[in-house]
């Protein structure tokens, strides 16, 4: 995992389309944008973003249904744990640090969400609220709000 999306919505064209916006400038030209459909209701064969046309691809088998993959020019392959949106901010936010840790082996996206779901049905209370969608990536020290 090199970090994590927290979308405000399920709204897959309108979320992509913010996501890539803020990380087209900061890692190069986004090119590709793959995701397993498990979770999003609408997907989108491209959307628009910064003034060029990135292609949507779906894969239901090979890629990890929690998760997301950005490709760019510059900063090649880039895989990000998709929080729902519905997650509380406690939640969201140990799911942010665990997907951006530099320490420990390498996980899966849907290992950290099965993990955090244990932890929640151990007793652990989810914060209430958020303002917007958050992305944070390990190694590049970035958090960014993404439509807020």
């Amino acid at each position: 995992m090199d970090g994590a999306w927290w979308p405000r919505s399920r709204d897959l064209p309108s979320e992509l389309s913010a996501l890539a916006d803020v990380l087209d400038p900061l890692w190069g030209r986004i090119t590709r944008i793959a995701v397993n459909p498990r979770h999003w209701p609408m997907l989108p064969p491209r959307v628009f973003v910064n003034g060029h046309v990135v292609k949507v691809g779906w894969f239901t088998s090979e890629l990890d249904p929690h998760g997301i993959t950005l490709l760019s020019y510059t900063a090649g392959r880039w895989d990000l744990l998709v929080i729902p949106p519905e997650t509380g901010a406690s939640s969201a936010a140990r799911l942010m640090a665990a997907a951006s840790a530099d320490s420990g082996p390498p996980t899966t996206a849907t290992a950290l969400m099965t993990a955090e779901r244990a932890r929640h049905a151990r007793g652990a209370r989810a914060g209430k609220g958020r303002s917007g969608g958050a992305l944070w990536s390990h190694g590049r020290n970035h958090q960014r709000a993404v439509g807020t």
